[in-house]
Parts: C-alpha cells; sequence; structure tokens
C-alpha cells in the first residue's frame, strides 16, 4: 500500500510530494476527500496514539484553547475526524509504515523507503 493524506493548498504538502516524488501512490486531499473512521483506524494502528497524528501548530488548535486542555485520546481522534487542518500533514503510509508530517528527518525516512 502506498498512499498520501495531503492538502492541496498547502506549499509544503506539495514541495514534500514532488522531492520524494508520489507516483504510484494514492493521494487523498483531506480538505475535498474527508478522512474516515476507517482511514485514521489504520493511522492510529501504525502511529500507536492519535496524538502523533495531532498537529498543534493548526491555527484552531489555539484558537480554541486546546493549549490549556489536556485531551484524551478519543478527544484528538474526533478533532482530526471533525477538522481536517488538525492532521499533521503529510501523513504517507507506505507498506505498513507510516511517516507523519514534514520534519526533514521524516522527508529522509520516506526517501529511503523508496529507493
Amino acid at each position: 500500500m502506498k498512499k498520501v493524506y495531503y492538502l492541496s493548498t498547502c506549499d509544503t504538502c506539495k514541495r514534500i510530494m514532488n522531492e520524494v516524488g508520489v507516483e504510484g501512490f494514492e493521494k487523498q486531499d483531506i480538505k475535498t476527500e474527508k478522512i474516515t473512521n476507517e482511514q485514521i483506524e489504520v493511522m492510529h494502528s501504525l502511529a500507536g496514539s492519535y496524538e502523533a497524528l495531532f498537529s498543534k501548530v493548526a491555527r484552531k488548535y489555539k484558537e480554541l484553547g486546546l493549549k490549556e486542555r489536556s485531551l484524551s485520546e478519543d478527544e484528538i481522534k474526533q478533532f482530526i475526524l471533525d477538522e481536517y487542518t488538525f492532521l499533521k500533514r503529510p501523513v504517507f503510509i507506505i507498506d505498513k509504515e507510516i511517516f507523519i508530517g514534514n520534519s526533514k528527518k521524516t522527508v529522509e525516512a520516506i526517501k529511503s523507503k523508496l529507493a
């Protein structure tokens, strides 16, 4: 399985996708095609937690005052399902491995996995 969850309006997502090459990947723009419960369950089983998938730099994170709250895994899951902006992007699933976010280390790991 080769899939990438991304945001088509995100320049960082586009740059990373171009950098690693996504030919042969199933692509899902999370703004136009919402993440399903089944998809987030798969991501969770690979990542080990919903928190690993959760973006704390999303504008809504500050707007909703979530920084001051201690969120449970179930709450985090629901935030990601309700609002695409809370998914740390891009998310690559290659075989049975998940790569989350845009750090240099993550991008290098994707490249080595695809090499």
